[in-house]
């Protein structure tokens, strides 16, 4: 996507008949949110653009029986930052039958350098464009069978809830998409629009989108084997009281070896690296134990309780009690 900060950040959707009026509702409000909240706390901001595309300009009756009004016509369409193909009700191929300009805007979207989302039905918008042929993809669950028989040249990864191949992204439902958008506003808006809107759209534990997703050619499977060996010790070896030099001589290397090493192979510091594994840690354990804040520290290696509330405040935006209070109350509230 274009990151010039004097530029918009312009989002297209295609509309069609039985579209899920939530896959065009959701996204929209998560995008305003996190733009305004950038408005409220940066200087310079990409205005959000948003516009509904299709066909023809008539009046489009959603599943839920709200009339969506289309924006411009797809042959009057500007190429946008970013595409989303919301998810249909029930068997897609009707709607593709009749959505022939709209695949094809869909393709030039691509290859003029577009971003491009489907979610759950919707990503057959993609495959249908031919910009999913050989790359992996997901969709939603009632729809794997068929979509493997219609688009035998996608690489489908039903046990993913989220693919990503270079531009292109496929969600296999809403809370998926959610996931999605969540990720675009930290890089358009910065991390802290994303927790924001994270936080006020979504209260319950959800894993990290980068965690989550199939990614194609993902850096995470990089080949340097020791780094490999060192991440899996770090994982499983979150109370030790080691540090960065004395975990380099416990695998036989210089501490200035692994630094150089490690950045090289996951585009991330060491450190970094095994503090977000800490935090991820604590926010599992004050979802889903009783122990005190200062057991959970000592739980992931961290001796000061205060360190950790700063670490997590500086992370998440807030403490450990007001995330604890938040995650609780959404999953045992009934």
């Amino acid at each position: 996507m274009n990151q010039d900060a004097s530029a918009n950040f312009s989002v297209s959707f295609l509309v069609f008949e039985h579209v899920l009026a939530t896959s065009l509702t959701l996204p929209i409000e998560m995008l305003k949110a996190g733009e305004a909240y950038a408005v409220r706390n940066k200087s310079q901001v990409r205005p959000l653009v948003i516009e509904l595309v299709a066909q023809q300009l008539d009046p489009i009756a959603s599943r839920a029986g709200i009339a969506i009004m289309p924006d411009v016509e797809v042959g009057g369409a500007s190429k946008p930052n970013v595409v989303i193909a919301p998810s249909l009700w029930r068997n897609p191929r009707p709607v593709l039958r009749a959505s022939a300009q709209l695949i094809e805007w869909v393709r030039d979207c691509w290859q003029g350098g577009s971003t491009l989302i489907g979610v759950g039905t919707g990503v057959c918008f993609l495959a249908e464009s031919g910009m999913l042929d050989n790359h992996p993809a997901t969709t939603h669950w009632h729809y794997f069978e068929q979509f493997s028989r219609d688009y035998p040249q996608v690489d489908l990864k039903p046990d993913f809830f989220i693919t990503q191949s270079q531009r292109t992204y496929c969600a296999a439902s809403l809370n998926a998409l959610a996931d999605i958008i969540v990720h675009l506003i930290g890089q358009v808006y910065g991390i802290g629009a994303a927790q924001h809107v994270e936080r006020n759209f979504s209260h319950e534990i959800r894993k990290p989108y980068e965690e989550q997703r199939y990614l194609e050619g993902s850096g995470d499977q990089h080949p340097d084997e020791l780094i490999a060996e060192i991440q899996f010790w770090m994982k499983h070896n979150l109370a030790s009281e080691l540090v960065l030099n004395e975990v380099a001589q416990q695998f036989g290397i210089s501490h200035r070896s692994l630094t150089r090493r490690f950045k090289a192979a996951t585009n991330s510091s060491a450190t970094q690296y095994w503090q977000r594994l800490r935090i991820e840690a604590v926010k599992e354990l004050l979802a889903s134990s009783n122990l005190t804040i200062q057991e959970i520290a000592l739980e992931v290696g961290y001796q000061d309780q205060g360190h950790v509330t700063r670490l997590f405040r500086r992370a998440l935006g807030n403490s450990p009690k007001e995330y604890r209070l938040m995650v609780r109350k959404k999953l045992f509230s009934q």
